[in-house]
């Protein structure tokens, strides 16, 4: 299977550590975050991602020349599309595919992709939606799940959330998600594409370590809780 890799935020929330480093660059135990995913990559076989920049591009360029084991494409946005614009403009990429992996690179995880993807090939849904449980449902993405894990309702930084499960930034998809998708940029995918999919996606609970690295708040708690999966492994 293919992925994009979806890495183009300027990481304002991380500042003042972004104002130098991409925020898919930023390091995490030493290495950079971009890092974690290629090995991730590796470990489950996908041998070839796109991932979209903008901000301080050429440092994830330089950066991506140096991967081995897969294959990568990297798209300059002089001005960001937003994550489900990048998925239209770049709908050549998984052309022939019978599905594929969306990705959020500003995650740091180990979650079982392969897994996800299983269970994906074993539904009917348009998208599979990797979630996770989250003390702070008012700042995500919630979900609400049937008996057979169809995703029921969804909606973004509900003032009043009638679940913990959160969306993940981690989907399996697909080629009929491009049916949703048009050329109005920008285009999001939480805000515009996913809630009129509600009925024809599946949530998958991601069991493994997955923390959205986005704030210098869990920024520094990445630091800390990778050391002790990595010290574990």
């Amino acid at each position: 299977m293919k992925a994009f890799l979806l890495a183009a935020g300027e990481g304002t929330r991380l500042r003042p550590l972004t104002e130098t480093t991409p925020k898919c660059l930023v390091p995490i135990c030493g290495r950079p975050l971009l890092a974690y995913w290629f090995d991730l990559f590796r470990r489950h076989g996908i041998g070839e991602v796109l991932i979209n920049t903008h901000h301080l591009a050429d440092q994830v360029r330089a950066y991506v020349r140096s991967v081995e084991g897969v294959r990568v494409s990297v798209i300059y946005e002089p001005e960001l599309l937003g994550s489900a614009g990048t998925l239209y403009a770049n709908r050549d990429f998984v052309k022939g595919e019978d599905a594929f992996f969306i990705l959020y690179a500003d995650n740091l995880t180990n979650a079982n992709l392969n897994a996800l993807a299983a269970f994906h090939q074993s539904h009917s849904g348009i998208v599979t939606m990797g979630l996770f449980e989250t003390s702070v449902p008012r700042q995500c993405g919630i979900v609400q799940l049937d008996s057979e894990a169809r995703i029921v309702d969804f909606v973004e930084k509900p003032s009043h959330p009638k679940s913990n499960l959160a969306n993940a930034g981690i989907f399996v998809a697909q080629p009929g998600l491009f049916d949703f998708l048009s050329d109005r940029m920008p285009l999001d995918l939480g805000h515009n594409v996913l809630p009129p999919l509600i009925g024809r996606m599946y949530g998958f609970r991601i069991r493994e370590y997955l923390l959205d690295i986005g704030t210098l708040e869990n920024y520094r708690k990445a630091q800390e809780e990778w050391a002790i999966i990595r010290n574990n492994e």
